[in-house]
């Protein structure tokens, strides 16, 4: 402060210089070991007061005891100042904003009302009773008095270190000091209440290990932030939503500082919302010593203007400053970078796998090595896996009981975005051409035996598309394609999840490729088997283009196959028109599998599978159920309505039940019926 202020400038100032400066944000004091020091600073704080106190008292003597009187309030202020370890909390808020000698006069003023009752008595007896008001500081303050010290743009009003009642004259308006700032200059430490709905503090005990690649993340931000002046906005994209935070966590580590955390949604739209909540911050981090992540990954998609106010939100803060959102957002008026942070690399998995199952992980026998070839977990997945283990939570043996595990740390986030289907149909439900099921077994073997080609014997060395299985499953409803990807799925114990495509695709240009890397990088943590219906919604015969939606349309087909093809799982297409389908597309596909209406034959063999062995049944004739000309999903419609019908009038099915189903099933189709339906073969 300056010499004429309650400060003095003594010590308690001269540390502002040496731990920061104006330019950098939050300045940063030096820590404060002593134990005492909260004493210390209240003995600062109530010798500043009583410097004031001492000045309006003196009003009323004759100038030699005045001058004797303040002098010696001065001269206590700097022997408790001296004493300090470092600055005191007033002068390091008064050298951060910018305080005049003045303005911190009005603030002292302000905060000896509350601490001090007699203080306060004294100030309203000279003030007409309104305590603290401009006229008394301007009375007290002289030649350093300044009648811009309580606009709204001056640092008092600016960062709501004190309040104005607008409604009264300006000269004798009350002036309040604000609570939280109060507490700040007496030493306690709290987040604002005005942020509290707003922000969530990162406790650094819940941070874990940290994998090397990010720790190399972390060193690169720090060496690009850790220096005086406003640091650049950090950006950290990639998939890896808690490796993001636990590097950004790691960097404010080293910087002494505390993080917290802003989802974007929760951000004001009006631009003076967004100015207030960014000096209620700034003020924040200052008192608190504090760093600010804002999380852009759920960012409403379709609405560029929220993206663009979050990033002007951001670009209005000093400090260090991380924004998390899966593509880089652009920057205008201050300068950032980009960091991408992916998940742990296969061997950083398999470390942290040892790690979290200690001597449980060395009796797996090599099973640590089949988990990270298959799914792509990040730290509190593995960790969360190996804590279902190591509890018996899992049934089945340790090696099945941890693929279960890890499937089920990989759901939450793809459950919100999918449907998913419990597997509960195997080989022998499958009714199709020898051809058919041959290809079907490729593609389990492709999916199980993926790593060992493509890695271990060198193959994605020899091609630049990657090492995913990407599938079309094509032929009319009912055929069994569905079914066909829930034996896979339980064949491989995975986890299948529905995708309609029909409801993925956006009309906003860029919004459908958003979509889909939702789902991608959902999946990838658990190698699903994604299934995505109505195939030809998205992969319609490309007409000439004509226009940017044209053009766009087949970005958004090419994005998809790009992921389908990277992809470490498999992803299947399902369409009821192949014809519909673009040539060049199919190409692209790992494998095509066409399902066709079945025949007689066929039919007959669904009939006589798709009953349970445990269903009573009367003498069904098999043959002349075969020539109802229907497909396996509608021959199991009928067969599971006949058995409610049968439920109801005796407990037996009977062919009087079947028909009478069937009946049902062919109104539904909008198809006439006959007791021999004429489309079967008598």
């Amino acid at each position: 402060m300056k010499t004429s202020g309650v400060g003095g400038g003594g010590p308690a100032g001269a540390g502002i210089g040496e731990a920061g400066s104006p330019e950098t944000w939050p300045p940063r004091p030096r820590a404060i070991p002593s134990p005492g020091w909260e004493e210390l600073n209240q003995q600062y704080l109530m010798s500043a007061v009583n410097l004031l106190r001492a000045r309006i008292e003196s009003r009323e003597m004759d100038p030699a005891a005045a001058e004797e009187a303040v002098d010696a309030a001065r001269e206590q202020l700097r022997e408790v100042a001296a004493a300090l370890p470092g600055p005191a909390p007033l002068d390091s808020l008064s050298a951060a904003v910018g305080l005049s000698a003045f303005e911190c006069d009005i603030l002292v003023l302000c905060a000896g009302v509350e601490l001090d009752a007699a203080f306060g008595d004294l100030c309203r007896a000279v003030s007409g009773g309104r305590g603290v008001t401009f006229g008394l500081a301007l009375a007290l303050g002289g030649a350093e008095a300044h009648w811009s010290a309580v606009t709204p743009g001056g640092a008092l009003r600016e960062w709501g270190l004190v309040e104005l009642d607008a409604e009264e004259g300006l000269t004798t308006a009350p002036l309040r000091i604000n609570e939280r700032v109060l507490h700040h200059l007496t030493g306690l430490r709290y987040l604002d209440p005005a942020l509290a709905g707003y922000l969530r503090r990162v406790d650094p005990g819940d941070s874990g290990p940290l994998v090397p690649s990010h720790r190399s993340a972390a060193a690169g931000v720090l060496r690009r932030v850790g220096v005086r002046g406003t640091p650049p906005v950090v950006q950290l994209s990639g998939p890896d939503e808690d490796g993001k935070l636990r590097v950004a966590q790691a960097v404010c580590e080293a910087l002494g500082l505390e993080l917290y955390t802003l989802p974007a949604g929760l951000l004001p739209r009006t631009a003076g919302e967004l100015h207030t909540l960014g000096r209620l911050w700034e003020r924040e981090a200052f008192f608190s010593q504090a760093a600010l992540l804002v999380d852009a990954e759920d960012l409403p998609g379709g609405d560029p203007e929220r993206g663009r106010s979050v990033m002007a939100f951001v670009e209005g803060l000093r400090g260090v400053v991380f924004v998390t959102a899966r593509e880089r957002l652009s920057l205008r008026r201050r300068p950032g970078f980009t960091m991408d942070i992916g998940r742990p690399s296969s061997g950083e998995q398999a470390d942290l796998w040892r790690t979290f199952l200690g001597d449980v992980g060395t009796r797996l026998n090599g099973e640590v090595d089949r988990l990270t070839t298959h799914f792509d977990l990040d730290v509190p997945g593995i960790e969360g896996a190996a804590q279902l283990l190591l509890r018996g939570d899992m049934a089945g043996t340790p090696g099945e009981a941890l693929w279960d595990a890890c499937r089920i740390q990989a759901r939450p986030r793809l459950d919100d975005l999918a449907r998913r289907i419990e597997p509960t149909v195997g080989w022998d439900a499958l009714v199709l051409p020898e051809l058919q099921m041959q290809t079907l077994r490729s593609i389990s073997a492709h999916v199980r035996h993926r790593s060992t080609v493509h890695g271990a014997w060198g193959f994605e060395t020899r091609s630049t598309r990657g090492s995913g299985i990407s599938v079309l499953f094509a032929g009319p409803s009912g055929t069994g394609k569905t079914m066909a990807a829930e034996v896979l799925a339980a064949e491989l114990a995975l986890d299948l999840y529905v995708i309609d495509l029909s409801q993925v695709v956006n009309k906003y240009i860029g919004e459908t490729e958003k979509n889909l890397a939702r789902v991608f990088d959902a999946a990838e943590r658990g190698g699903a088997v994604l299934l995505f219906d109505e195939a030809d919604a998205l992969f319609g015969k490309r007409s000439e283009v004509k226009d940017s939606h044209d053009r766009y349309a087949n970005i958004e087909v090419s994005y998809l196959l790009q992921r389908m093809e990277s992809y470490r799982g498999l992803a299947i297409l399902t369409t009821n028109l192949k014809s519909a389908l673009d040539d060049a597309f199919l190409r692209r596909l790992r494998f095509v599998v066409t399902f066709p209406f079945p025949g007689v034959a066929q039919r007959e063999e669904i009939w006589r599978r798709v009953l349970p062995e445990s269903l009573p049944t009367g003498e069904l004739d098999f043959q002349r159920l075969a020539r109802l000309n229907v497909a396996g999903g509608h021959i199991r419609n009928i067969a599971l309505n006949a058995a409610f019908l049968a439920a109801e009038g005796g407990g037996v099915v009977e062919m009087e039940h079947l028909m009478a189903a069937a009946r049902v099933e062919y109104a539904k189709l909008e198809k006439p019926f006959t007791e021999i339906d004429p489309g079967g073969r008598r």
